[in-house]
C-alpha cells in the first residue's frame, strides 16, 4: 500500500486534486493572446476552461465537431443496463459562461507557420498557441475483414454514443446460451482496464437475464491492468476458472491475438494457427493511434503517437502546438483523469509563457476505477512528476485496491467511482 492515505486520495474530486498540483500565474494585463483548442473531451474542455479562469485576457476558442459529448468512461454501464445513454451525454453550453468561443466544426488542417487552423465548415482560425486533444483513432487496416463498413454489425463501441447502443441492443437480442467475443488490441490503447470491465458488465447483465451465456476475451497481450483484481472478481461473481465460468480469457500465447474476422459468418480467427471462434455477438476493439488531425499534421511519430515535452506538453515536432490526453506519448495511462491532469498542467504552462513567468515543476495525477459487478468496484491511483525529461510515477504514491477486500470496501469503491464520474463531468461541462 502507498504512503499516501488511500481513502483521502480516492475521494478527492477530479478538479481539486489535479488543480492543487499546479500553481497558475496571476492575471496579466498584456495584449490579448489567442489560444485555440481542438477537441472537447476530458483534456480539451479542461485546458480551455482553466486558461480562461487563470487569465481572462486570453481569447480561447474550442473547436469540436459534435454538439454533444458521450463519455467513454462508465459507458460500459450502458451495456449492463445500469446506466442510460442519456446519462453519459453532455452539452457544451456550460462552458460559454467562461467566455470560451465554441465552434462546432471539424478541424481539417493546421498551418504551423501561419498559425492557423482550417475548418470543415470553411474559413480558418488563427492562434498564438494551439492545444490538440484529439483522442484516438483506429487502425482500420490492421484486422483483415474489419473496417468502417462492418461496424454496424460488429461494433467497436470504443467511442461512446450510437456504437454503444448498437452493442447494447445486440446483447439484449441475443438468445440465452449465446456467446459474445471481445477482442483486445495490442497496447497502448485508450482505457487499459476498459475491455475487462466491459466483459464484467456484460456478465453482470447475463447473470440476471441470460445465465447460460458466455463471454470470451481474445487478448493481444499476456497481462492486463488490474488483472488480479478482475480475476478475483470474476471468480467471486461469475465462476471464473470453473466449468461453468461465464468469462473465458485467452491471452496472446494461447491464441488470443485476432488475425481476421468474417462478418457474414460471425467468425473471428485468432492466434498463430488462426483458430476459429464463432459468436452471436462480436465486439472488436481495434488497434489505436492518435486522432486523425494529429496524424495528418506532423504531430505523431512513426508509431502513431505524439511526442511532447513532459513539463509543458508542447509538441516535440511542432513549435507552439501542445498535445494532451490519449494522443500524447507519455508514461501515463490513456485515461480521462490523466487527460484532465495533463490539461491543467498544459494550461498553466501556456499562461506562464504568455506572462513571461517561469513554469513551476508540475505533478500529475491519475485514478482509474473499474466496476466489475453490482456494488463491486476497485481502483488504481498514482502521482507522477516530470523528471529527466520524462513523466515518472512517484514511488510509494497512490496504490491499487487490495485483494480479498470486504464486501463493504468493494461497495464503497463503487460509490467512489460514481462520485468521481459526477465530479469530473461537472468540471468538464459546468
Amino acid at each position: 500500500m502507498s504512503t499516501i492515505n488511500r481513502r483521502h486520495f480516492l475521494t478527492m474530486t477530479a478538479g481539486a486534486a489535479a488543480a492543487s498540483m499546479v500553481s497558475f500565474p496571476m492575471m496579466s494585463s498584456a495584449a490579448t493572446k489567442k489560444v485555440v483548442v481542438i477537441g472537447g473531451g476530458s483534456g480539451g474542455n479542461i485546458a480551455a476552461k482553466y486558461i480562461r479562469m487563470a487569465d481572462p485576457t486570453i481569447e480561447v476558442t474550442l473547436i469540436e465537431q459534435n454538439k454533444y459529448y458521450y463519455t467513454c468512461f462508465l459507458s460500459n454501464e450502458v451495456l449492463s443496463g445500469d446506466r442510460t445513454l442519456d446519462s453519459i451525454r453532455f452539452s457544451y453550453d456550460g462552458l460559454k459562461k467562461y467566455g470560451i468561443n465554441i465552434i462546432y466544426s471539424q478541424a481539417l488542417g493546421i498551418d504551423p507557420v501561419a498559425k492557423k487552423v482550417s475548418l470543415q465548415t470553411g474559413g480558418t482560425i488563427s492562434y498564438d498557441r494551439l492545444i490538440v486533444s484529439p483522442g484516438v483513432d483506429f487502425k482500420w487496416d490492421a484486422i483483415e475483414g474489419y473496417d468502417k463498413s462492418t461496424i454496424n454489425k460488429i461494433p467497436h463501441a470504443w467511442k461512446a454514443g450510437p456504437q454503444t447502443l448498437i452493442l447494447r441492443e445486440q446483447l439484449k437480442a441475443m438468445k440465452d446460451g449465446g456467446k459474445v467475443i471481445i477482442t483486445v488490441p495490442p497496447k497502448p490503447f485508450r482505457c487499459p482496464p476498459g475491455p475487462y470491465e466491459r466483459a464484467s458488465q456484460i456478465a453482470m447483465y447475463f447473470k440476471h437475464h441470460k445465465p447460460n451465456s458466455k463471454i470470451v476475451i481474445l487478448d493481444s497481450s499476456q497481462a492486463f491492468s488490474k488483472q488480479p483484481l478482475f480475476m478475483e472478481a470474476w471468480r467471486h461473481l461469475y465462476g471464473f476458472g470453473t466449468e461453468n465460468s461465464m468469462i473465458d480469457w485467452i491471452p496472446a500465447d494461447e491464441g488470443g491475438q485476432i488475425v481476421s474476422v468474417d462478418a457474414d459468418s460471425m467468425t473471428v480467427y485468432a492466434g498463430e494457427f488462426e483458430d476459429e471462434h464463432k459468436a452471436d455477438v462480436i465486439n472488436i476493439i481495434p488497434p489505436q493511434v492518435a486522432g486523425k488531425i494529429a496524424l495528418d499534421n506532423g504531430l505523431a511519430n512513426d508509431k502513431g503517437w505524439c511526442p511532447v515535452d513532459s513539463k509543458t506538453f508542447e509538441s516535440s515536432l511542432q513549435k507552439d502546438i501542445h498535445v494532451i490526453g490519449d494522443a500524447c506519448k507519455v508514461k501515463m495511462p490513456k485515461s480521462a483523469y490523466a487527460a484532465n491532469s495533463q490539461a491543467k498542467v498544459c494550461a498553466a504552462a501556456i499562461v506562464a509563457d504568455f506572462q513571461g513567468k517561469e513554469m513551476e515543476d508540475p505533478s500529475y495525477l491519475n485514478t482509474c476505477y473499474s466496476i466489475a459487478g453490482e456494488d463491486y468496484g476497485f481502483s488504481v491511483a498514482a502521482v507522477y512528476r516530470s523528471k529527466e525529461g520524462q513523466i515518472q510515477k512517484v514511488k510509494g504514491s497512490g496504490g491499487v485496491s487490495p485483494l480479498k477486500s470486504s464486501a463493504e470496501m468493494r461497495k464503497r469503491e463503487s460509490v467512489y467511482a460514481h462520485s468521481w464520474f459526477t465530479n469530473i463531468t461537472h468540471e468538464m461541462f459546468n
